[in-house]
């Protein structure tokens, strides 16, 4: 007897579903920055219509959204009753706010001056922020009290790019690594708890990507990619170790570096991408492939067995082998063709993919080196150039007018 009631609980033990704990979307393209929503349950298709849980008024900007612990932090600007840039703090479930922290900044001149351009980081328990004019805040996340902040322009006569500083911070063990275009100090590692510095590197202006860590060997190395070099630097020291130059017209060096199958990938809008190695130890890079078959803007690209997928400027969404170059289909126009095409992808943890294009309409899709395959599409907001955040079975996206939650997964 006993035996059979041990079988029949291992047998529902065994039947019963299994829910892994869904991560939080606490920065820039997702819980590992990789533009990876690791769910596995969408639905087979997207609704037709949908309609937000909630929408909340909010200012202007192109920063992206994330989200920890229940609350979700977005950047803004406010032109009345004066001008600042603005950290916002929402409850997830409601959209009510909780808390929001102001600074005062001047935007004369600032080309596309909306507001803020890059996505707030959340990590034990603070949020990290960078807006357009230089201004780095670490807050507190669950009160919005100040912990340390620096002007950037002021302390390290940090250069202003010509649509703003767009750098999303990025946590490397108990530092926060920000390119914010200084003298000898156009990256700077800030400690994460006090905001002193622990180095700063490179010479290069600014431009609008955000640091890349990886490893290469025993190399722990962060890389950035500038208006002049893709550079390779010591995660510990910041000494540099290696520099490609890359000049970029306008200094659009946008898009994030890519990182995959022993290949860094590079693209930009004028010149086109070039793509390198590096040898066991992380040094002596060699350019394997460069050109203008590929010219990125400001999307960051999907990588997946050795292939990319990628919104080229005038071809639409593409793909092609990261070793060789080679392309493999091109022409697929998620988002509308123009100047400065853009659409956020994101990978689902079933394989598919998300993409967000600037009319605000979000795309189910299937990609593979053989083909592009749509399976849904639907209306979520307005559209903007931002990075949505997906988390708890929603998507948040926002405008220069509203921030909107719409429920993907589940009712």
């Amino acid at each position: 007897m006993r035996r059979g009631v041990l079988s029949l609980f291992a047998c529902l033990f065994t039947l019963a579903p299994v829910r892994a704990t869904e991560p939080d979307w606490p920065q820039w393209r997702g819980p590992q920055r990789d533009g990876v929503w690791p769910v596995r349950n969408l639905p087979t298709a997207l609704p037709a219509e949908v309609m937000p849980r909630w929408r909340q008024p909010i200012g202007g900007g192109f920063g992206g959204i994330a989200v920890a612990a229940g609350r979700v932090f977005v950047m803004d600007r406010q032109t009345k009753p004066r001008e600042v840039e603005r950290v916002v703090c929402l409850k997830l479930d409601t959209g009510e706010p909780i808390w929001v922290r102001e600074y005062p900044v001047k935007y004369a001149g600032l080309d596309y001056g909306n507001g803020p351009r890059s996505t707030p980081t959340v990590h034990a328990n603070k949020v990290y922020a960078f807006g357009a004019m230089g201004q780095l805040h670490c807050l507190d996340a669950a009160t919005g009290k100040v912990l340390w902040q620096h002007d950037c322009v002021a302390e390290f006569k940090a250069k202003i790019p010509t649509w703003g500083h767009s750098c999303s911070p990025l946590i490397d063990g108990d530092r926060v690594l920000v390119q914010i275009g200084g003298d000898d100090a156009c990256l700077v590692a800030f400690d994460c708890r006090t905001g002193k510095v622990v180095w700063r590197s490179l010479q290069d202006r600014p431009g609008y990507a955000s640091p890349v860590r990886i490893d290469v060997g025993k190399s722990k190395q962060v890389i950035m990619w500038t208006p002049e070099n893709i550079n390779g630097v010591d995660a510990q020291t910041g000494k540099l170790l290696w520099a490609v130059n890359f000049p970029v017209t306008y200094d659009v060096s946008i898009s994030d570096p890519v990182w995959h199958a022993g290949v860094l990938l590079c693209s930009q809008y004028w010149e086109g991408s070039k793509a390198l190695t590096l040898d066991a130890d992380g040094l002596n890079p060699k350019v394997i492939w460069e050109g203008k078959r590929l010219r990125q803007l400001m999307s960051t690209p999907l990588v997946r067995d050795g292939h990319v997928y990628t919104l080229d400027r005038e071809h639409g969404l593409m793909c092609f082998e990261l070793k060789t170059g080679q392309q493999k289909w091109a022409g697929e126009h998620v988002t509308p063709p123009g100047r400065n095409p853009q659409a956020t992808l994101t990978w689902t943890g079933d394989g598919r993919t998300l993409i967000l294009n600037e009319k605000g309409e979000l795309i189910l899709a299937r990609l593979s080196p053989e083909k592009f395959e749509q399976i849904s599409k639907t209306k979520i907001f307005a559209g903007s150039w931002a990075h949505p955040a997906y988390v708890q079975g929603n998507i948040l996206a926002r405008d220069d007018k509203e921030i909107v939650c719409v429920k993907l997964i589940g009712k």
